[in-house]
């Protein structure tokens, strides 16, 4: 069969890079990161993210292929702020409202645990 091994489309091998960096030259202060071994999911979330910081003037992402597991990810900002730190910024926010929806669904989960027995 052609079909590549399974844990190839998630796992990352020996030298690879889970992103890559290059700089924008056609536009001011913008950042083009490619994103390996991940899909829309992670895309959808950290694009959404970013257009809620003020200082993100643009964020967009595209997936090249649907075989490929990547996706890339163009970030414009204001001129005092990187778009390597706002990506970083974007990122610890994503962790903390995960964390928060973790917290309240275990909370649930306990509470309908003990109103239940």
């Amino acid at each position: 069969m052609n079909a590549p091994a399974t844990f190839e489309s998630f796992l990352l091998l020996d030298g690879e890079k889970k992103i890559t960096v290059t700089k924008d030259t056609k536009v001011p202060n913008a950042a083009i990161f490619t994103v390996f071994k991940e899909d829309h999911t992670l895309g959808n979330l950290l694009m959404h993210q970013l257009l809620n910081d003020p200082q993100v003037l643009f964020s967009g992402y595209k997936v090249p292929h649907p075989l490929e597991h990547k996706f890339v990810l163009r970030i414009q900002t204001t001129a005092d702020y990187s778009p390597q730190e706002a990506l970083s910024n974007a990122l610890t926010d994503l962790i903390s409202e995960v964390t928060k929806i973790e917290t309240r669904f275990k909370d649930a989960a306990r509470e309908r645990k003990d109103g239940n027995d």
